[in-house]
């Protein structure tokens, strides 16, 4: 399974940092998301990170992720009400009254329901 950081951004002098770290070290980055990168989980991505986080404080986020794998971590039922809604008719109606009275998951069933 793939593990990478993820680096979110909250400041336009951090952004523009992650931006040229970025450019500088493209085969460290997996994937550049405006605001935020994925870094590949090697020292050279931890430094990367780590250094954002030293030169902007609290405008940088580090947080260690993995893809999700929606057939193992996510209900099949769940699968099937996001189709489903995504396939409506109307694309106006919110999901709570798209699932009433259906056998969809609720709003709230899911909500409190961890993965």
């Amino acid at each position: 399974m793939l593990v990478v950081l993820l680096v979110v951004t909250y400041s336009q002098g951090a952004r523009t940092t992650l931006r040229n770290s970025c450019r500088s070290h493209e085969a460290t980055v997996v994937r550049r998301l405006g605001r935020a990168a994925l870094f590949k989980e090697t020292e050279l991505g931890a430094f990367l990170s780590l250094r954002l986080r030293e030169k902007h404080g609290d405008d940088v986020q580090i947080e260690r992720t993995s893809p999700l794998n929606e057939f193992e971590a996510v209900p099949e039922s769940v699968r099937e009400a996001a189709a489903a809604y995504e396939n409506r008719k109307a694309a106006t109606t919110p999901y709570d009254k798209f699932a009433a009275g259906t056998g969809h998951p609720q709003p709230d069933a899911m909500r409190d329901s961890d993965l």
